[in-house]
């Protein structure tokens, strides 16, 4: 019994600084389109002029909001660009915010890790709920128009998240944010976006042009294995399995087929679907990129041409 109380009162003290270092920099964040449509969420600030986060899905079409702090302090926010392909969003605060969160990698994180999650569910300010990555790695499918795509790499977590939640801020046990909570897919079950390589560079994109720029592949794929001779001849252990090759598409046009093994791509190694989609940006847009896959036994080298990713 003197034990489960040591534990319990450890497991308490972490969530309770956790939860006291991370409340001041969430903030409930309110918004109204220009057809007079509201919606509502959280935002988390971070380093930048002003800056918070939070998600796509919250700010949908409006272009200004108002953020309320705990302290009771607000600010109204202009949105300075949204990506609903990764579900995140920027607005800027015309007014004085607390000190920005510090941001974590998610690429650090273990199935059963602690983590604690901070928002305004149900319009109740300052929540905070904690539990363990429940998986790594899901897959969260969003769509701008008629453009799917699956946002790679999410954080499953059964901390309680509620409507409220999305926007606001999942951290690790030093209060470091390491995702941003974006969907509610169950009883106990919650999403977030991870904050790592790959986001970082959205919002970088967001904050500079108001938008992203992606160049396109036409590649559906999944990450696997790598055979045990393969894997002891390239000294890797997975790559990415094509399950579909979209008609028409750079890929299709490069010789890609469904079934090949992705093993690099632009010379770099390829273990998942975070490793193909930090080198679909801007940049790669009309610029050749060599992919090397593990074809009926054989290594096959194809050079794809991106086009742009439009909707």
């Amino acid at each position: 019994m003197e034990q489960d109380t040591r534990a319990l009162d450890a497991y308490s003290a972490t969530v309770t600084a956790v939860a006291a270092e991370l409340a001041p920099h969430v903030a409930a964040l309110q918004v109204t389109a220009p057809d007079g449509r509201g919606g509502a969420g959280s935002a988390v600030v971070v380093p930048g002029d002003g800056l918070l986060v939070t998600n796509a899905h919250v700010v949908g079409r409006a272009r200004t909001g108002l953020a309320v702090f705990s302290d009771g302090s607000e600010s109204e926010v202009d949105v300075v660009g949204a990506d609903p392909l990764s579900d995140l969003a920027v607005v800027r605060a015309r007014g004085a915010v607390p000190p920005p969160a510090e941001l974590g990698d998610a690429a650090r994180l273990r199935v059963g890790q602690l983590v604690v999650a901070v928002g305004n569910p149900l319009g109740l300010a300052g929540s905070v709920t904690a539990g363990v990555v429940s998986g790594l790695g899901r897959s969260l499918p969003t769509r701008d128009g008629r453009t799917a795509r699956v946002v790679e790499d999410v954080i499953q977590t059964d901390a309680a998240l509620n409507p409220g939640n999305s926007g606001g801020a999942l951290a690790d046990s030093a209060g470091r944010v390491v995702g941003i909570n974006t969907a509610v897919a169950g009883w106990g079950l919650g999403l977030a976006v991870p904050v790592n390589d790959t986001t970082r560079r959205i919002l970088a994109a967001l904050v500079a042009d108001g938008r992203v720029r992606r160049a396109y592949l036409g590649l559906v794929s999944t990450p696997a294995p790598l055979p045990a001779d393969l894997a002891a001849r390239t000294g890797r252990r997975r790559g990415l399995r094509v399950v579909d090759v979209v008609a028409g598409s750079p890929a299709a046009r490069a010789g890609l087929r469904a079934g090949d093994l992705v093993l690099e791509a632009g010379r770099s190694p390829v273990a998942d679907a975070q490793s193909l989609q930090r080198l679909l940006f801007a940049e790669a847009v009309g610029t050749p990129l060599p992919v090397t896959v593990h074809r009926n036994g054989a290594m096959v080298d194809v050079v794809a041409v991106p086009t742009e990713l439009t909707g």
